[in-house]
């Protein structure tokens, strides 16, 4: 019960990141479909951080960590910012692209530093074995509890408060409603726009890196981040793009992925004659329900995904 626990409150961490960069986004009026390809270059920036900094003090490693990973995730997202709001590209397009590029651009360097340090090793893995235990803040029998599991919490709270009670918030949530007002009024559209897509991938970025340490020692970045990016996009959608609830959805989600590693360790469940690629299944089965069952009466902000003409009213 423990493990279940854990993992499900890592999961969890993860989706509420990523799901709450989606939503800043989206609520500025630029649909991020490139959360995939943002966490594994968010991934990559905390890896080589933990890789090139092995001898840092706990404290200091989860700062750089946390830093390395909002710097490649922000970086990265500038490439759907200025396609979709100064070039105005279609974002579903520009989203996806970033999504394949991400993995294998991650690969390809990975590889490549790994064959610069040694020729014969063509591996796309970064090992991070001692680091980890930086990111431990509290054990308990067999529960640990992450220092990314109070940051998630820190931000949701942080994310509830500068959307509903600070004028920025306001601003942002005004450019996806209605952008033409927005800008009537004297707000920089395009300025809001731009800060919620590096929002999104400053959040997306940290989302990488906690969820390639969840529970192992080494990442290979061929592997991506598993749909965790898509799966983050369905728990905004069932969270109707408001903190609080993408927080609950988050943690039903992530109850349904952490089974997939806990459950042989329950009798009922590894009684069941079920293979254990159907709990690997479970969250995208959930999110492919979900999205069926809730999407039609969900409400999304009215401009997203619609470029800013500003010569237009």
């Amino acid at each position: 019960m423990a493990l279940l626990l854990q993992y499900t409150l890592i999961y969890a961490s993860v989706l509420l990141l990523v799901a709450l960069g989606g939503c800043f986004s989206e609520h500025s009026g630029v649909i991020n479909l490139g959360l995939e390809g943002i966490m594994v270059m968010g991934a990559l920036g905390g890896a080589l951080v933990m890789k090139s900094m092995a001898d840092l003090p706990a404290l200091l490693m989860i700062v750089a960590v946390v830093f390395g990973s909002v710097l490649f995730g922000v970086v990265y997202s500038l490439l759907l910012a200025v396609a979709a709001i100064h070039l105005k590209a279609d974002q579903t397009l520009v989203g996806t692209a970033m999504n394949l590029l991400g993995t294998a651009a991650a690969t390809v360097f990975v590889k490549a530093l790994n064959m610069a340090e040694d020729a014969s090793n063509v591996s796309s893995s970064i090992q991070y074995i001692e680091q980890k235990k930086a990111f431990s803040l509290l054990k308990i029998g067999n529960f640990e509890l992450s220092w990314f599991m109070v940051l998630a919490v820190a931000l949701l709270v942080i994310s509830h408060v500068v959307l509903y009670h600070t004028k920025f918030g306001l601003r942002l949530m005004a450019c996806g409603e209605h952008p033409q007002a927005a800008d009537s009024v004297g707000i920089n559209v395009y300025k809001m726009r731009y800060a919620g897509v590096l929002i999104s991938g400053m959040l997306g970025g940290i989302g990488g890196i906690v969820y390639i340490t969840a529970g192992v020692s080494e990442w290979k970045f061929e592997n991506g981040v598993a749909g965790f990016g898509f799966l983050a996009l369905a728990v905004m959608i069932f969270g109707q793009w408001k903190p609080g609830l993408i927080a609950m959805a988050a943690v039903l989600f992530g109850l349904f992925r952490a089974l997939s590693n806990v459950y042989s360790g329950f009798d009922v469940l590894a009684a069941l004659p079920l293979p254990s690629t159907l709990y690997n299944m479970f969250p995208y089965m959930i999110s492919l329900l979900v999205l069926a069952v809730f999407s039609g009466n969900s409400r999304a902000p009215k401009a997203e995904g619609i470029p800013y003409d500003k010569g237009k009213r």
